[in-house]
């Protein structure tokens, strides 16, 4: 097997064009058709997280945060990101970072830890927008069930996680009259011509625009076809930031504090003053989730569990909701297991392991 083919199978799962535009998610280091030996699992990719894929003979490190951020101009080693990526490419160590791609997707970053509580009834908390887009085709009679099929073969015509093959077709006709060196399927030079059509509606994501398109050209009979593309604004609520869902039964702010620390496995918990009412509703978002308090507060949510708040933002919380920072590592140490999962449900048979190395820089003093 081939680096080229995991890293294909996890951009099905988690799509490069839902990544935040600060991000750098991708095969960041390493050769695409290059053999894959083994892989290892990390949440960072570190000279320590190098040295432990040589020792264990694997050649491709996944990992959810990108070791580049952004471009690096020199390689002399002269911090760790340098000697990191020169350590990779120096033993034939190929990079892989699925960072804010994954963390976008219903069943990612967040829908794990939504799951560790058992949080019933989970759905995103902040969903993306203007990711979507509309084709409109107009196909004569006899052709619009390939064209149709076409479209859905490409991808076209997927709503949501449940449903694909989604269509609306209108019946219709179209003139034109083809004129010049034109070499009309139906009609003659000069004179106009009315046809029975339908016109095909289908959404598809950014991603595969050019897929569909293609695969539109391929199967329509006319020389110039008539369409359109539209950009939505729907929200697609299986993509988005964080993740809102409700504990089995409501419990103590007290009870949900230890429920939270033992279920993640947690050493501290930073929090802003309890609210003395019982916990039902709780908002998840795995690292800096600062900016969906709002969305928390606007969604019921009694608690918002996220990571990296600075001291004045505690003060947003105007005792509407509690705020329990748990730590940035800590709200995405279980990623690993997630990628594992993902991984090995697709190569069962196929060595993935996870690095014994703790990536975590921050510790604590008790």
């Amino acid at each position: 097997m081939k680096i080229k083919e995991i890293t294909a199978y996890l951009e099905r799962i988690a799509p490069l064009d839902l990544q935040e535009s600060y991000d750098n998610c991708g095969l960041i280091v390493g050769d695409p058709d290059q053999e894959l030996s083994k892989i290892l699992i990390s949440l960072d990719c570190t000279e320590e997280v190098v040295d432990d894929a040589i020792a264990k003979g694997c050649n491709l490190i996944v990992s959810h945060h990108p070791i580049v951020f952004k471009g690096l101009k020199k390689f002399n080693g002269n911090n760790y990101v340098e000697r990191t990526v020169i350590k990779a490419i120096q033993h034939d160590i190929a990079l892989y970072a699925i960072h804010t791609n994954l963390d976008n997707i219903t069943g990612g970053v967040n829908s794990k830890i939504a799951s560790l509580l058992n949080l019933q009834n989970q759905a995103i908390l902040e969903p993306k927008s203007n990711l979507l887009y509309k084709l409109v085709v107009y196909v004569p009679r006899s052709h619009v069930e390939l064209v149709r099929e076409a479209l859905f073969d490409a991808g076209a015509g997927k709503v949501g996680a449940k449903y694909d093959q989604c269509s609306f077709n209108t019946a219709g006709y179209g003139t034109f009259r083809p004129h010049g060196e034109a070499q009309p399927t139906i009609g003659e030079i000069g004179l106009q011509e009315r046809v029975e059509e339908t016109r095909i509606e289908v959404v598809y994501t950014k991603a595969i625009e050019r897929k569909v398109l293609l695969a539109m050209y391929e199967s329509h009979p006319y020389e110039e076809v008539a369409y359109d593309t539209l950009k939505l604004e729907n929200k697609n609520q299986e993509v988005g930031a964080g993740v809102i869902g409700n504990l089995e039964s409501p419990m103590s702010e007290q009870d949900f504090l230890a429920y939270l620390k033992n279920n993640l496995n947690l050493q501290v918990i930073r929090h802003t003053a309890l609210q003395g009412k019982p916990v039902s509703r709780v908002a998840v978002c795995g690292g800096a989730g600062g900016f969906l308090l709002n969305t928390a507060k606007r969604s019921g949510a009694d608690f918002f569990v996220t990571a990296d708040y600075k001291y004045h933002e505690f003060f947003d919380a105007e005792n509407q909701i509690v705020i329990a920072d748990i730590g940035h590592y800590e709200s995405e140490q279980f990623t690993q297991e997630l990628l594992f999962d993902i991984i090995t449900e697709k190569f069962p048979n196929f060595a993935v392991l996870i690095t014994e190395v703790d990536t975590n820089p921050i510790k604590h003093y008790c």
